[in-house]
Parts: C-alpha cells; structure tokens; sequence
C-alpha cells in the first residue's frame, strides 16, 4: 500500500514536471562492501556479529541480508539495509559513527588484528517502478 503511495506520488511529480523517472522514492536500500584481510576476516565477523550489528540495530539499522563473498586471497563482506527514506539513513549512520561504544570497541581492536578493513563500497539503491516487490 505505502510503495502504491509512493508510486503514484512520484509519477504525478514526474507527470507535473515533464520528466519520466523511474524510481520509487521509498524505501531505500543501502548495500556496502567491506575489503577484508585473510589475516583479520575471522577477527572483523567477531566484531561485527557481537558488536556492530547490536549497536546499528539500535540506532534504527535495518539489516536485510549479510554475505561474505570475494576470494581466500581477497575477502569481501557485504551487506544490504533496508530505510524508509534517505533522510533516515543518513541521520542513523551519524549516530552510529558518534556512537562512544562504537568508538571505543574500534579502538580496542587489538594491534595484531589491524588493519580490520580495507576499502568500503556505498551504494544507496532506489527501487525501479518495474522492480519486482522486495520482501
């Protein structure tokens, strides 16, 4: 009902504009991709189930999906949230970032295990009006 909503708003800016989009304005998925190392992967899942994941959880993540991907020698996390808009996500993730326990689990890291990650990918993903419905 809500994506029918904000279908029909979004086609009838579209249509007031001009302009034909093809996106729904909610919700917005985000998916990143952590570089891992083959040293400290086993260390960084640790982190991330015990710690990062109840600290994101409070702050309003919504985790759809988790995966681990990439080779023995390249190792990859990736995940995929779920906002009920981007003003949210980005709001959420300030948090999460000013976050004290977060902050200090990180600084706890013990040395042997840093770096813990490499590059991170960020990628907001906005439904397409034709998209089949995410469940």
């Amino acid at each position: 009902m809500v994506q029918g909503i904000a279908k029909a708003a979004l086609f009838a800016v579209a249509a007031s504009t001009g302009a034909q989009s093809h996106v729904v304005a909610a919700p917005v998925y985000q998916l990143r991709v952590y570089e891992l190392y083959p040293h400290s992967k086993a260390a960084f899942h640790v982190r991330f189930r015990d710690h990062a994941t109840r600290i994101m959880r409070r702050h309003g993540f919504e985790i759809v999906a988790m995966w681990e991907s990439g080779t023995a020698e390249k190792p990859e996390f990736a995940y995929l949230l779920r906002w009920p808009d981007e003003a949210r996500m980005k709001a959420a993730w300030s948090a999460f970032m000013a976050d004290a326990e977060w902050a200090r689990i990180k600084r706890e890291t013990p040395a042997e295990h840093r770096p813990i990650v490499g590059a991170i990918q960020d990628r907001t993903l906005r439904l397409t009006d034709y998209s089949p419905t995410v469940k």
